[in-house]
């Protein structure tokens, strides 16, 4: 961009802000108690005042940005929202408005910043254009100033891989045809990518994904959770302590993000340069702590209005989602559950605070130069799961953030480097009501009954995936915390003595393990120990198969048949896996063998409609197979191949199977724009 045309572009985006500021000035005085005088004002006075607020930030946040790289987050925080307050409080009274202390000064501020994000919606703006304006300006400035940064061919070239949690290809699809995805609409019918589908293997969720798409090394994850039987106890693996672990297992130190590359919102870093709100990091200090360096967040407390449009915005998701819930239940819609407690400002956390800071934060290592940079958003697989992957909140989800792919877009137009955008989702989700709906009780009471043990000495984790977000968001303000959410019993057994039993679930995929037993059980002894067991749980109606060890291998139980799942996928009786997707024998045969797998893994039953029950408190769930949760999604820059050898049958169909597959396919981009070395990333399949 040329000096002249971005010095207009400034002049114009500075103009609009300068009216929307006065606007949402205008309407917060005239509103707010405590503020008088109002009728005394001009237009003259607004203005003035929306100026000056424009001024002090721009004079403000240089100055504070020690105090944020000393403080890290917690000091961005704190020193973010007392400028918001000065800066608000002296461009008022520069404009002559009477004042009457800090109180509503406050108040103005979430006033204003409700009013001004209304408008944004009203005229059809991104509204998060907002957060990133300010770097979007400075960011064209330096364009036209020095150029792009130099490479030996021209400008250097960046990756931005955008996780979208949760989507699956269908869905997606559906957005697109309701006019939900408009700008990813755009990207396929301007020819500038291509949408292809990925087979996301059991266990179908984030943990697996993203090792396999950071560190190429799914197979060390059997679940979302599970019985370590060296430690003796439950590995959780959004709990900043056990991620730390597993990333310490799977890290070579040559992830995706390997050589100055930004980790914002995951699971494990990458071996990223900066960690930001990264679960594995949750424990550390310095740049590589789970919330990384303060300056980068200053700009998103600090700025006016922001924090206070954040926390207008987070009340009206909680009504949405308690109107919502509301409509659900007087509509009688099925499958349905609960959606009170803490839901709503889980909901609202992910939807508007973290999403908006996710983009803050990407822009901000985009603006810098970063060469890699991955990011992951969570706010539609938190509200699919309660709502259901394609009721209209999901999808509104969905249009939510195809603006946060526009406004993304608009900053990689101002960037440092030239940067290429891959959009994927980690899995989808099924829909379906829970086990327990089905059954009357949990899976670990059923198991219990079988056992001939009701009295059992047992526990169940229960659904706290959800919370992950807000372990990492708490971890950068206080020591990492194991257990944030909700359980039966501990994560940990309360004394010495071990369980008897224990049931992880992983959305309809669920581990069974006998602690109080060395290593994993065969079927022979666990029919010696509980005649009976394996196929009673079979037989359950909401069971689909029981995969356990034997002499001839692993087995895939179900109620009328059994497959051999080692010994070419033979089957006596009916085949238990006929409803659960065209890759269930491979993806079985694989997942029984992994590290700490269950003494049994149980598999849901699935509906011709492809509905799924979850072992957890759930509606939409992913984990295991069946439905569309298998079914992921990559939208790349149209000519980037999708290799043949990291690819495999899926039906008819060539897909990249497994998230080490697209890791390694990420790895061979990133490779030919010169972002990462050849052969590490080849050598290693």
């Amino acid at each position: 961009m040329t000096g002249r045309r971005a010095w207009r572009a400034d002049l114009r985006d500075t103009f609009a802000a300068t009216i929307t500021t006065a606007l949402g000035l205008g309407v917060a005085v005239g509103v707010v108690d405590g503020w008088s005088g109002f009728g005394r004002w001009t237009v003259l006075g607004i203005v003035g005042a929306a100026v000056a607020v424009g001024v002090g930030d721009l004079v403000l946040q240089p100055l504070l940005r020690p105090f944020a790289r000393a403080g890290g987050v917690l000091g961005a925080l704190v020193v973010g929202l007392a400028a918001q307050v000065v800066v608000a409080f002296v461009a008022l009274w520069v404009a002559g408005v009477p004042r009457n202390g800090g109180w509503e000064t406050l108040v103005v501020l979430v006033v204003a910043g409700a009013v001004m994000a209304s408008g944004r919606w009203l005229v059809g703006s991104h509204d998060r254009d907002y957060v990133v304006g300010d770097m979007v300006r400075r960011a064209r400035r330096h364009a036209s100033r020095t150029g792009p940064t130099a490479g030996p061919g021209g400008a250097q070239h960046g990756l931005l891989v955008v996780v979208l949690d949760g989507i699956a290809r269908p869905v997606l699809d559906q957005a697109i045809d309701a006019g939900l995805a408009p700008h990813v609409q755009r990207w396929l019918d301007d020819g500038s990518h291509q949408l292809v589908s990925w087979w996301a293997q059991a266990p179908s969720s984030t943990p697996a994904t993203q090792a396999g798409l950071l560190h190429g090394a799914a197979g060390h994850i059997p679940g979302f959770r599970w019985w370590d039987r060296d430690q003796g106890r439950l590995v959780v693996t959004n709990h900043p302590r056990d991620a730390a672990a597993v990333e310490q297992a799977v890290s070579d130190g040559a992830g995706l993000l390997a050589g100055g590359g930004t980790a914002v919102s995951l699971m494990f870093s990458g071996d990223a340069e900066r960690s930001f709100m990264v679960m594995s990091q949750g424990g550390r200090t310095g740049p590589r702590s789970g919330f990384g360096p303060g300056a980068p967040y200053l700009r998103f407390f600090a700025s006016p209005f922001l924090f206070a449009r954040v926390v207008t915005l987070s009340v009206g998701e909680v009504v949405k989602e308690v109107y919502q819930a509301w409509r659900q239940r007087v509509n009688d819609v099925r499958p349905r559950i609960a959606r009170g407690g803490w839901h709503p400002v889980l909901r609202a956390v992910t939807s508007v605070m973290a999403r908006d800071l996710n983009t803050s934060l990407v822009a901000d290592a985009m603006v810098r130069g970063d060469p890699v940079i991955m990011v992951d958003y969570v706010d539609y697989d938190v509200v699919a799961h309660f709502s259901g992957p394609t009721r209209p909140e999901a999808l509104r989800c969905v249009e939510g953030l195809d603006g946060v792919l526009a406004t993304l877009s608009t900053v990689a137009q101002v960037a440092r480097r030239r940067y290429s955008i891959v959009v994927c989702s980690d899995h989808g989700q099924a829909l379906g009501p829970t086990f327990e709906q089905v059954e009357g009780r949990g899976l670990l009471d059923v198991v219990r009954e079988l056992m001939a043990a009701p009295g059992a000495r047992g526990f169940a984790s229960v659904t706290d995936e959800d919370w992950g977000p807000v372990n990492a968001l708490l971890a950068g303000f206080r020591r990492p915390s194991r257990r944030l959410g909700r359980w039966q019993v501990p994560a940990e057994p309360p004394d010495d003595r071990l369980p008897e039993v224990v049931v992880g679930a992983s959305g309809n995929l669920a581990g069974v393990w006998f602690p109080q037993h060395p290593r994993r059980m065969t079927l022979d002894e666990l029919e010696e120990a509980w005649p009976g067991l394996v196929a009673g749980l079979a037989a359950r109606p909401g069971v689909g198969a029981v995969v356990v060890d034997s002499a001839r291998g692993l087995l895939a139980v179900g109620a009328g048949g059994v497959v051999a799942l080692e010994r070419g996928g033979h089957v006596d009786g009916d085949d238990p896996l006929a409803a659960l997707g065209p890759r269930a024998a491979p993806d079985l045969a694989r997942l029984g063998r992994l590290p700490h797998a269950g003494d049994l893994v149980v598999v849901s039953a699935v509906s011709a409609r492809g509905g799924v029950h979850a072992f957890e408190d759930q509606v939409g769930s992913h984990g295991g197979l069946g439905g569309d949760q298998n079914e992921a999604f990559v939208v790349h820059p149209t000519g980037w191949n999708i290799d043949d050898d990291l690819c495999g049958d899926v039906g008819t169909q060539r897909w990249l199977v497994g998230s080490d597959a697209l890791g390694a396919q990420l790895r061979r981009w990133a490779a030919d724009l010169g972002l990462q070395d050849t052969g590490p990333t080849r050598d290693s399949q």
